[in-house]
């Protein structure tokens, strides 16, 4: 169980994993995910369940090498177990017929949205997709969003790739310039979701944010991973992680998911002290 039987990069230190567990594989819908832990002394960290193959009895997990955790599991080799994996967690997202879809993603965004893409395709929404990140390095699943997709609009920060600017300008010019969508899907950075919301309020557009934020135990009782949706509480592991993206505290969210940056710094400064040559033969 737990064991990894496929590996790839698909981006700067961003990797693709299909994880054998049949259970969680039998059981798990789109919009919802794992928490696992690397080793025993590994913290518990949540990645949004990217796809699943009931008959090889697999679930698919990309993620960012970005802190200790993610970079423990990136050294993880084919054939190497994951030491806890538990899911699947959250409400499996709302798919139906809603007409034209447009997602909306930033960073590893794609990550967490393509599955629920591919969902809405198959019950006859009209896609189009708008990606954003930093530089072309960073662009992950083009290919397999263009497949889904009538329509497909990438940008990057510094121009490397499609249009230079963010993606959020995108949509902002798509709706000014009278494209309708019936339902906005949103992933990735915090502020950019953010950004997201204001555009679509202002034509009243159904818009839902997938949100990440803190999670422990992924069953409501630590209550890190509580969010302000709509003046009210809400956890994310629970009752999420899709939430309505005009009821979000946005600025709360950012400021909860800043809370152990400075700790997260450290671990990860340490980690890379005592594991630099294992991270060199990683890369060679």
């Amino acid at each position: 169980m737990n064991e990894i039987l496929e590996k790839e990069e698909i981006g700067e230190k961003i990797k693709r994993i299909r994880v054998y567990n049949p259970l969680i594989a039998k059981k798990a819908l789109p919009g919802q995910f794992v928490i696992l832990r690397v080793d025993e002394k590994g913290e518990r960290i949540p990645l949004t369940i990217a796809g699943v193959d009931e008959e090889k009895e697999t679930i698919t997990l990309i993620f960012q090498e970005v802190g200790t955790s993610t970079t423990k599991l990136g050294l993880l080799k084919k054939g190497d177990k994951i030491l806890d994996l538990v899911g699947p967690l959250g409400k499996p997202t709302e798919i139906k017929n809603y007409g034209h879809v447009c997602i909306i993603v930033g960073g590893v965004g794609s990550a967490f949205v393509y599955w629920m893409g591919r969902s809405f395709k198959e019950k006859g929404n009209k896609i189009t997709t708008i990606i954003g990140a930093r530089s072309k390095n960073l662009i992950i699943l083009e290919n397999e969003m263009k497949q889904i997709s009538e329509k497909l609009y990438i940008s990057t920060d510094d121009g490397s790739y499609g249009e230079k600017g963010f993606n959020t300008q995108i949509l902002e010019r798509l709706l000014e310039e009278g494209e309708r969508f019936d339902l906005v899907l949103t992933a990735g950075p915090i502020p950019m979701m953010k950004k997201v919301a204001e555009i679509t309020k202002k034509y009243n557009i159904k818009t839902i944010a997938s949100l990440n934020p803190i999670m422990v135990d992924g069953t409501g009782m630590c209550g890190c991973c509580r969010v302000t949706i709509g003046g009210k509480t809400k956890f994310a592991c629970v009752d999420g992680p899709d939430f309505d993206a005009h009821l979000v505290d946005f600025d709360e969210l950012l400021k909860r998911t800043s809370l152990y940056k400075e700790q997260e710094k450290l671990s990860y400064e340490k980690f890379l002290q005592l594991n630099q040559p294992n991270l060199i033969d990683e890369k060679d």
